[in-house]
């Protein structure tokens, strides 16, 4: 049998096909299991063509879905679809400025919880000071550095799922599901689920946008039974998928990556961009 020799320090190893078989199949998988994608949805509110585009395309290259808006009116439209994870705010803009956004985002029970990251050529502390007492969650001035602004997006995301668990309460798109008195309501009608569906769409909710295995779901989810095979994982997705999407066959919240396992997305993609 043929061996590929493979170079290492000192020398070379001997490398079987069935090595390099392997190794294609984790490299073809790598983007979803290894590296798994952000899904948050990020809405760009900024006037400026250039800059809407420079941000639409190093959150994307990131792997966030991004709406973007270029006047506050807009802003506040596609906020209304409850699909936003994250707003990166302009705060010299048309019409409504950033400030005032956000003071509307904040006093809505709706929008209140939504994080919120201003970014503008305005960078004297008074104005810094007042973006944060108006309700920012950070702030960030121009020319920025790309990668330090999605550090930033990933910090601010990552503390918003912390402060949504720790008060019990996790709003995904159209559902909320709440782990102190057990309940999942969509659109504010309460869904029947089971105590393992409970624990299932909780489990994916809190690691929004990771992709698990049936094995990593049955240890996490069904923990000690080791009665339960790997298949029963599909039959509560199935179960599952009844109950939350519109239409389970086209799921917009529990969803399957081929070959890999199930993840838990946002909801309706018509304001992804």
């Amino acid at each position: 049998m043929f061996m590929k020799k493979m170079p290492v320090r000192g020398g070379f190893l001997p490398v079987s096909p069935a090595f390099n078989a392997c190794r294609e199949m984790l490299l073809d998988n790598h983007a979803s299991f290894l590296y798994p994608v952000p899904m948050s949805r990020i809405l760009v509110v900024d006037d400026e063509p250039d800059i809407r585009s420079l941000l639409e395309y190093n959150l994307k290259k990131a792997g966030y879905r991004v709406s973007s808006a270029a006047d506050g009116e807009d802003a506040l439209s596609i906020l209304r679809t409850g699909n936003i994870d994250l707003i990166i705010l302009d705060l010299m803009l048309p019409g409504l400025n950033g400030l005032e956004i956000c003071q509307i985002i904040r006093q809505n029970p709706k929008m209140r919880d939504i994080p919120v990251i201003m970014l503008t050529a305005r960078g004297e502390e008074e104005d810094r000071v007042r973006g944060l007492e108006t309700g920012a969650d950070d702030y960030l001035t121009k020319p920025f550095s790309p990668r330090e602004l999605m550090a930033r997006v990933k910090a601010v995301l990552r503390r918003s799922l912390e402060r949504g668990s720790a008060h019990g309460l996790i709003t995904l798109g159209e559902l909320s599901i709440n782990k102190d008195t057990v309940e999942v309501r969509k659109k504010d009608r309460l869904l029947q689920l089971s105590a393992t569906e409970f624990r299932l769409l909780t489990y994916l909710a809190e690691r929004k946008g990771r992709v698990f295995s049936r094995e990593q779901l049955l240890d996490a989810v069904w923990e000690d039974d080791r009665a339960v095979e790997p298949r029963t994982v599909d039959v509560h997705i199935r179960r599952l998928r009844m109950e939350i999407e519109d239409d389970p066959a086209q799921p917009s919240y529990v969803k399957t990556r081929r070959g890999t396992g199930y993840y838990v997305d946002s909801g309706d993609d018509s304001r992804t961009k």
